[in-house]
């Protein structure tokens, strides 16, 4: 059988500086005088997290964790494991999560779970895709970028098998 491929556009490059725009600057407003902690969840979030910080003009902290649920496939294999954890600590402090796709939840659960341990004054989370009809788990996504139907998407740092993580937009993977 033939690898996948990137196939019809789902969200294109200005439909994605715009969005993002706006998400900023509902951050921002939230966090006016509140200089939060953004944790990047790699690798997929690192596009959108390094658009996003950009377009929130504030003082702000940045960090990363690296999460694994999905190997090398395109179906999470409900595992979640934190394999990549944060460099500064987030006691008493201000958290915004950034991810790439929230789909089962099962990723976000368990981070929020980690995270929620630490002890931060806050813990929020923007995605930049979420996927609620394939939702296994209740997670609460505070702001979303865009809104997808239930299929893999690849591209703007989103990947399968570590591939098209660098197009513009977001993609479908298609099976030729």
């Amino acid at each position: 059988m033939p690898a996948p491929r990137p196939g019809r556009v789902l969200v294109g490059e200005r439909a994605l500086r715009s969005r993002i725009a706006e998400l900023g600057a509902e951050i921002v407003r939230r966090y006016a005088g509140e200089p939060p902690v953004v944790v990047g969840v790699l690798q997929g979030a690192f596009l959108f997290m390094a658009d996003l910080v950009r377009a929130m003009p504030i003082d702000l902290a940045t960090d990363f964790v690296r999460l694994e649920s999905y190997g090398s496939g395109t179906t999470s294999t409900g595992q979640v494991r934190l394999t990549h954890d944060l460099a500064t600590s987030i006691e008493g402090r201000d958290v915004l999560v950034v991810e790439d796709v929230v789909d089962t939840g099962l990723t976000l659960a368990a981070l929020r779970r980690t995270l929620e341990a630490r002890q931060p004054r806050s813990l929020r989370v923007c995605a930049l895709c979420d996927k609620t009809g394939r939702r296994q788990v209740d997670v609460r996504v505070d702001w979303v970028g865009f809104t997808l139907p239930n299929v893999f998407v690849v591209g703007y740092g989103l990947d399968y098998g570590g591939l098209y993580r660098n197009l513009p937009h977001v993609v479908v993977l298609e099976r030729i």
